[in-house]
């Protein structure tokens, strides 16, 4: 190779590591300093110069690295698992609606087997059912209540006997003024009465009382006091109108239960009927209160106050009631309960004379019942 060639080289070399990509010859790699040192021929050129141009013979092909990723398996185990203690509850929409939905079935038994202290078998039974729906939302309150109850008692050589009778039904109406204070303005219906007929047993020929008869029926506005949670309730109404139904015409016209009685003649008949309503205006005041006395013992408590306005104001008719109940588990509960009405429209002792006409209507007195049963109650 001539010389100038050789020089040209030289000259370009630098320019040649500068612009020119890393190429790698297929023998060792070549130096400045070798390409001096080494014999012309002997030199590998890897690359051809065309101008300041270079272009790469040879390009070596990037190979694919091929990296493996280990994952462990996963293993599911429920060695640790404990179960719920609770069953979990389901998130649910809150509502202004409270409800009550109870059943309850009491039955007591006595059976004697040549027993020398004597005795009669016996069954009672009775069954009860109470269910309430209640609505409260800032300023408005709306109670409702419902409860039924029935008794039948069997002893030997006796027929059936009805032991407890009982419907009420009640809607108070709330309105406050602001979200704190517990007194309401409210209206209030009541209404009682019973399934069937009663009798003063042994004689089964003469009803003392039956369905609508007596019904009673209040409606009046007072103020309620309200607490909480609703565990006590206050209602005074200085104007409440009490209507008594006796739809059985026989003691319509006995004058039972303080309905104006029929008009007789000389011989007994009936000249006119006897009314089927009875009114009266007053105050009344009720109250409910129900607590837990211990862990398993409830108490529940019910008195109805009334006066009447016309016919004889500071006369107070009584309707209370006092309920405990002694609750083994969810299902099995003990309860005793006691009931007290005094109704001055209500005659006991009526006297009559040979020709069967009344002498003496009688005079009210104090009404008490007791009772005692082990049954179950289911809430739902």
């Amino acid at each position: 190779m001539p010389r100038k060639a050789i020089v040209l080289i030289l000259l370009l070399w630098p320019l040649k590591c500068v612009f020119s990509q890393d190429s790698i010859p297929s023998g060792r790699e070549v130096d400045s300093v070798d390409v001096i040192a080494m014999p012309l021929d002997s030199i590998a050129i890897d690359t051809t110069f065309v101008d300041t141009i270079v272009i790469r013979r040879r390009q070596k092909r990037i190979k694919d690295i091929k990296e493996g990723i280990n994952l462990p398996n996963a293993m599911i185990s429920f060695k640790k698992t404990k179960p719920l203690d609770k069953e979990k509850k389901i998130f649910e929409i809150p509502s202004f609606w409270q409800k009550i939905n109870l059943l309850g079935f009491n039955l007591s038994e006595v059976a004697f087997v040549n027993w020398n202290a004597g005795g009669n078998n016996s069954i009672s039974a009775l069954a009860n059912a109470r269910f309430e729906r209640n609505y409260k939302f800032r300023y408005f309150q709306w109670e409702n209540y419902l409860e039924m109850r029935y008794g039948i008692n069997w002893q030997d050589n006796q027929k059936l006997r009805k032991t407890d009778d009982a419907i009420r039904i009640s809607s108070t109406f709330g309105y406050r003024r602001d979200t704190i204070s517990n007194w309401y303005y409210s209206a209030k219906a009541n209404f009682n009465t019973q399934f069937s007929d009663g009798y003063k047993y042994p004689d089964r020929e003469n009803p003392i009382s039956g369905p609508l008869s007596p019904g009673y029926f209040f409606l009046g506005a007072g103020a309620s006091y309200i607490s909480e949670g609703r565990k006590f309730n206050l209602y005074i109404s200085p104007l409440t109108q009490k209507a008594t139904l006796v739809l059985d015409q026989d003691l319509a016209d006995k004058g039972a239960f303080g309905v104006k009685k029929a008009i007789l003649d000389a011989d007994g008949n009936v000249i006119q009927n006897g009314k089927n309503l009875f009114l009266e205006l007053g105050f009344l005041i009720t109250n409910h209160w129900e607590t837990q006395i211990a862990e398993n013992i409830g108490l529940k408590h019910r008195v109805n106050l009334y006066t009447d306005y016309l016919q004889d104001f500071g006369n107070i008719d009584i309707d209370w009631e006092l309920n405990m109940d002694l609750r083994v588990n969810e299902y099995i509960v003990t309860s005793i309960g006691t009931q007290v009405i005094y109704d001055d429209n209500i005659l006991f002792g009526e006297i009559k004379d040979d020709t069967g006409m009344v002498t003496d209507p009688g005079e009210p007195r104090i009404q008490f019942k007791q009772l005692l049963g082990v049954g179950v109650s289911y809430n739902f």
